[in-house]
């Protein structure tokens, strides 16, 4: 089967769907790879790499798609700036489509790939099973986002994170507050303390606590919190109540932080209004808040999606794709896992889709032009 990989074109988009090392590793395993010229060069991967690993360079990429049974790309499809099609147009009816698609954020989209008989399987729909996590690219592309948020805000704040004892005095360290301590959480503590800062965390589920202090971080604990993880472990929606109990332990917690770094997503929701207006309002001035949300709604009332802005004297920064800026190491562990996802569901150069296997079943978005997986079906019934 052929394994095309086309140039993003979503706006400051950097990452590609597969590197020349895991195309290389492909092509052992009886793939072939056709790569669009220029598709891993914002990622720091040239067209001679990928010739060098036994990659066919395309021009175009309708002609790269035509001759596509996968195509492996990072964003969901959408109209192409030079072709005047979809990408889903572009694509042969009964082709693999293995990307990002958000189809609980997204189900009208899940139903045009329908409808056009593409099959998706949907990277953030992997399951997070011990078997699957070598395939977990949210988990992946979490790690490098948590790591280069608190790079960004330390970049932006006026004030050193370590303790300092000089000459002139000393130097308290930086206080940051992480909400969310998921994969991006977690990584934004351990960078974080890393760095000097004193982190605390908090989180809806109590059963992080330990990692949380595993790792140095003093975790703020919601009295009476429920267990708020599903048996898939992602975080559930939480109602009003707890909501506005956590809002006001954090209110003082976010007013005495120099970094607050929000990351909660509940899958096909809005994203939870952590961080309020009114909190910002009462932040010490040249504080800093990195909404890792924003793409979806936003954890922070006042963040605005692309842009870093400046209100109640807060620098407030909604960075909807922060991966992207460590383009060269998220290509490679991404690449990595679509690798995994392929060893487990193809052989000899072959995709087979087993939906007895578990994997399969929770990834699998549509399937001989219908949606199959049963969480988006129900949003379009």
């Amino acid at each position: 089967m052929v394994i095309a990989v086309p140039k993003e074109i979503l706006p400051g988009e950097n990452r590609v769907g597969i590197t020349p090392d895991v195309a290389s590793k492909l092509i052992k395993k009886s793939f072939r790879v056709h790569v669009q010229k220029g598709a891993g060069l914002n990622a720091g991967y040239t067209d001679d790499q990928y010739e060098k690993a036994g990659a066919k360079l395309y021009d175009r990429v309708s002609e790269l798609y035509s001759s596509a049974d996968i195509v492996a790309k990072v964003h969901r499809p959408m109209d192409h700036p030079e072709e005047g099609k979809n990408e889903l147009d572009l694509m042969k009816e009964g082709t693999i489509l293995i990307t990002f698609l958000y189809s609980l954020n997204y189900p009208e989209l899940a139903k045009n790939c329908a409808e056009k008989k593409i099959n998706v399987i949907s990277m953030d729909a992997i399951p997070r099973t011990t078997l699957a996590q070598k395939m977990d690219a949210l988990s992946s592309q979490a790690n490098i986002a948590g790591y280069k948020a608190v790079i960004m805000c330390a970049n932006t704040l006026g004030k050193i994170f370590p303790l300092m004892m000089t000459a002139a005095g000393t130097i308290s360290p930086a206080r940051v507050v992480i909400m969310g301590a998921g994969v991006a959480g977690l990584q934004a503590l351990g960078t974080a303390k890393r760095l000097g800062a004193v982190v605390e965390v908090s989180d809806i589920r109590p059963a992080v606590k330990e990692e949380v202090q595993s790792l140095g971080g003093k975790f703020i604990e919601v009295e009476g919190a429920e267990d708020m993880q599903d048996e898939g472990g992602y975080a559930k929606e939480a109602s009003e109540e707890f909501l506005q109990k956590q809002k006001e332990l954090i209110f003082k917690h976010v007013t005495n932080a120099d970094i607050v770094i929000t990351t909660a997503l509940v899958p096909g929701k809005k994203a939870p209004v952590l961080v309020t207006e009114e909190m910002v309002k009462n932040m010490r001035p040249g504080s800093v808040v990195l909404d890792m949300a924003v793409e979806f709604g936003g954890n922070c009332e006042v963040s605005e999606k692309g842009k870093t802005v400046k209100k109640h004297g807060v620098n407030i920064i909604g960075e909807p794709n922060l991966s992207s800026l460590v383009p060269t190491h998220s290509s490679d562990v991404y690449a990595k896992n679509i690798l995994a996802l392929l060893e487990h569901i193809g052989k000899e150069g072959k995709v087979e889709l087993n939906f007895d296997d578990e994997i399969v079943k929770g990834s699998v978005i549509t399937f001989n032009g219908e949606v199959v997986q049963e969480r988006t079906k129900s949003l379009l019934s």
